[in-house]
């Protein structure tokens, strides 16, 4: 049934200059001047027969534009016009749980973020992906969204982002050098400025330990289960990372957190590409952004902060009905094409994983975007984590906001601490 899915999915990659208007019934807009030629497309898929309802849950700052993209496709493929599509507001962060809670309720198609996507598996809420569909998929879109999608070797969702990571944005007024942080600190306390990182989250705690070289991975099945933890933060280059997060804590310009909205008194902050409107408001012409800074460990070598990439996927819930399954995967390829990918970008900031919406003048000119690639060098793809996993990282970061672990803490006090850490991962995969 899903042999005629490759025309369409390639249809919807590769002819972003054809589809560049969103609107109901409206012409689609000519392709930029610096587009590439549009490829001609391939016939739709034959058939496409069937009626009903495909529930579509995306965040809800991109709902108006996934209701317009929908309305699109179905002016371009009317064999799928006796579907009704509705979209409903339900982030990333809550779709999976949503779907784990009830698959036969959750929605046909949803948007989610990577980390879930074993659990996604494992609980039967995802349609693997068609094998002839795969070509498209790894060629299009780059190699982290890839293996993000991907749980023991099979693919299971489409790609949308690539923007899920953290950088640094900083007032250029204040921070002179944002490549150091101990002079990003220094820069801070002299201007009576905050610096703001959420150092007891197990997201933004990673930069360090990465940083230093460690490592904290799990290995999954097929069905998405934890087989085995990878970790070695019980160990002197975790203890090098545990230091420097005293050390920041312990600067008096330091803030915990991650939300630049949120932030007083803010000269610099680790923060997302969701914040650069907000961080651009506060800064105004000192808006500045880079990767994360480097540090000097306290065995005298120089550490680049490191950390997690991630990335927002669309997958498609399986179905008993052939005819539905088809059509939602046309609609999700086509949601998670180069076109759609580009136009999300220009409608709402999401950075895009498609190479070559990537390759765009608008998002090679975006400075946030251009921050976290240069960031991403450096970074990990995040895989797949135990829920459990999480709750512990913040218990981590607290025994050194609380001051349990503070300057005056033995490097057997941290090493205490970390083998703790490290078993009680260890034991999640077991």
């Amino acid at each position: 049934m899903k042999k005629g899915l490759i025309s369409l999915v390639m249809a919807g990659v590769l002819t972003a200059g054809l589809l560049a208007g969103c609107a109901g019934g409206a012409a689609p807009a000519a392709a930029p001047a610096d587009a590439a030629p549009a490829a001609e497309a391939a016939a739709p898929a034959e058939g496409g027969s069937g009626s009903g309802e495909i529930k579509i849950w995306v965040a809800d700052n991109v709902v108006d534009f996934t209701t317009k993209r929908a309305a699109q496709f179905m002016e371009e493929y009317p064999q799928y016009a006796g579907y009704k599509v509705t979209v409903e507001p339900v982030g990333e962060g809550d779709a999976a749980g949503n779907m784990i809670t009830d698959v036969e309720a959750g929605a046909d198609i949803y948007a989610f973020a990577q980390d879930q996507i074993a659990r996604l598996v494992s609980a039967g809420a995802l349609e693997e992906m068609n094998p002839d569909l795969l070509d498209a998929v790894t060629t299009e879109n780059d190699p982290g969204s890839v293996a993000a999608a991907t749980v023991g070797g099979k693919v299971y969702a489409y790609p949308l982002t690539s923007d899920n990571g953290y950088f640094l944005y900083y007032d250029k007024s204040v921070v002179t050098d944002p490549s150091d942080l101990d002079k990003i600190l220094a820069d801070c306390e002299a201007a009576g400025k905050n610096f703001y990182m959420e150092i007891n989250s197990g997201w933004y705690q990673t930069a360090f330990f990465f940083g230093t070289g460690c490592t904290l991975t799990y290995d999954t099945d097929d069905a998405g289960n934890f087989t085995a933890c990878n970790v070695d933060y019980a160990s002197d280059k975790g203890v090098i990372a545990m230091k420097e997060m005293i050390k920041v804590k312990a600067s008096p310009a330091f803030q915990n957190g991650s939300a630049a909205g949120e932030a007083t008194n803010l000269a610099a902050i680790v923060d997302g590409t969701w914040d650069a409107g907000t961080v651009k408001e506060l800064f105004g012409d000192n808006y500045a952004c880079a990767k994360l800074p480097s540090f000097v460990g306290d065995d005298g070598n120089t550490y680049q902060l490191s950390g997690f990439g991630g990335f927002k996927l669309l997958g498609v819930k399986p179905q008993t009905d052939e005819n539905k399954l088809e059509a939602c995967d046309h609609l999700a390829g086509y949601l998670a094409g180069e076109a759609s990918q580009q136009l999300r970008y220009e409608e709402v900031g999401w950075g895009p994983s498609n190479l070559k919406a990537q390759k765009s003048d608008a998002v090679q000119a975006d400075e946030a975007l251009s921050a976290l690639a240069d960031q991403l060098q450096y970074d990990i793809p995040q895989g797949q984590y135990p829920g459990e996993y999480w709750s512990l990282a913040t218990g981590l970061g607290d025994d050194i906001i609380q001051g349990n672990l503070n300057p005056d803490s033995s490097d057997d006090d941290i090493m205490k601490a970390l083998q703790t850490f490290q078993d009680t991962c260890i034991s999640y995969a077991k």
